[in-house]
């Protein structure tokens, strides 16, 4: 274990440390207006424009904290940048092909006719299909650490589902926090259905992540390291469980409340991730390249750490600005 005592081993930390808060930020922000993009076939065009309305003022923000995670694998990690990208260039290709059919399909969905609506709205719900199946696909076969076989495939399927399932399912949680009446009755309703798909790939995950190597076995089930590991399943056992006698009472009088399904899964999926983080540390490329070998130099490091001090700041910013400024329900999306 690294000592921190000089620049060579605390940079890489503190770089795979915000790459990762990076990522946790997006898979939450970006995942519940994907979400909603996938759930936008079960409603009805009015719905539809409300759904739309919920995320328009805050989609860009929240894509942004992908930007920040990729640049910071670019410029902090390059060999890292090279080996995991080129192994996952087909999913990547095809989340961004999904980024831009949602990007174009939002914008243009508010002001075309309304012949060619429809058509929008289903690019729209392509988009938002396609990258979460592939960030789900890319999830599976970086935890089998980018082999490529038959079983790795199947289990990247597998993930890359349970993944789109559970963007739904946050996103459905979204739309509890942000509509009233019968669009925020559908929204219970398909939370309550797609937490099934959250338990299944959480269940899925965590059954698959110790058995990728010894190493990380015995960090799961070797005593004293498994009290490090202990309180996170624990504590997302009794968030499912609260979760779902929550959704199954509201809503509530008054609609009192109607964030804590959301922020609850929001922990949920915190929780997922730092399982992940600390099963897989200190690897950036699981059982290949460690963050330490992965690094570039210090002196570039710390130069790209003083931009960083500017850029990270100014990304909280805005994205706290945009939630405070359009908190509240949700209303139709317009154009003027």
């Amino acid at each position: 274990m690294p000592d921190f005592s000089t620049p060579a081993d605390w940079l890489p930390w503190a770089f795979a440390s915000l790459m990762g808060l990076s990522i946790l930020v997006y898979v939450v922000l970006d995942g519940f207006d994907l979400g909603v993009g996938i759930l936008f076939p079960l409603a009805d065009p009015e719905e539809q424009d409300r759904m739309i309305g919920s995320i328009g003022p805050f989609w860009d923000a929240n894509e942004t904290w992908l930007v920040l995670a990729v640049g910071l694998l670019l410029v902090a990690f390059p060999t890292a940048h090279g080996m995991i990208l080129s192994t996952l260039y087909l999913p990547v290709f095809a989340m961004l092909i999904g980024l831009i059919l949602r990007g174009v399909a939002f914008e243009f969905r508010a002001k075309a006719r309304s012949r060619h609506k429809v058509r929008w709205n289903r690019l729209f719900f392509a988009g938002s299909l396609i990258t979460a199946l592939a960030q789900g696909f890319m999830l599976g076969l970086y935890i089998m650490g980018l082999e490529k076989t038959v079983e790795t495939y199947l289990f990247a399927t597998l993930t890359a589902l349970c993944l789109a399932a559970g963007y739904g399912f946050i996103g459905a949680t979204w739309l509890v926090h942000k509509t009233t009446r019968h669009l925020q009755i559908k929204a219970l309703q398909w939370a309550r259905r797609s937490l099934w798909a959250v338990i299944a790939g959480v269940g899925a995950v965590s059954m698959a992540t110790p058995l990728v190597s010894d190493r990380i076995f015995g960090k799961w089930f070797s005593f004293p390291e498994i009290l490090w590991l202990a309180p996170l399943p624990a504590v997302s056992g009794a968030l499912i469980a609260a979760l779902w006698i929550m959704l199954r009472r509201m809503p509530f009088a008054g609609d009192r409340w109607n964030w804590l399904p959301f922020a609850t899964a929001s922990v949920i999926f915190a929780a997922a991730y730092l399982g992940l983080a600390y099963s897989f540390y200190p690897y950036v490329v699981p059982e290949r390249l460690t963050i330490y070998e992965a690094a570039a130099a210090p002196e570039s490091l710390m130069i790209i750490l003083v931009g960083a001090c500017f850029v990270v700041p100014v990304i909280i910013a805005y994205s706290i600005l945009a939630y405070v400024i359009f908190r509240g329900k949700a209303t139709e999306l317009r154009y003027y």
